[in-house]
């Protein structure tokens, strides 16, 4: 199910609900995927398969393939229309978290009658 070039969803962690092809099969229980992290923001790392959502699409893939062969690859079997990811290179960055200074506290100042 988890073989070299499967398309996935990240269905647990951080990157939850985004999209990583399977590059290397370390055993039964774990893999190594990628984004790559130019395209989905998914860092190249060892995933537990359960945290793992399958798709029909399988790119072709050599062994621990590197990010510019994933992206060749994605290129190749249209993946990017289909799945309506960004090209790389034509991403905006990934949006960042608005920094909200405190609010100060107002003085209170005794009101004498």
């Amino acid at each position: 199910m988890f073989d070299v070039g499967r398309l996935c969803i990240k269905i647990a962690g951080r990157e939850a609900g985004k999209y990583c092809v399977v590059v290397k099969k370390i055993d039964a229980n774990f893999v190594l995927v990628t984004g790559p992290r130019s395209v989905t923001h998914v860092k190249r790392r060892k995933c537990n398969i359960l945290h793992l959502e399958p798709l029909k699409e399988s790119l072709k893939l050599k062994d621990d393939a590197s990010d510019e062969e994933v992206i060749k690859a994605y290129e190749e079997a249209s993946v990017f229309s289909k799945l309506d990811l960004p090209k790389p290179g034509h991403m905006a960055a990934e949006p960042e978290k608005e920094h909200k200074e405190p609010e100060k506290k107002k003085s209170r100042k005794k009101e004498s009658e």
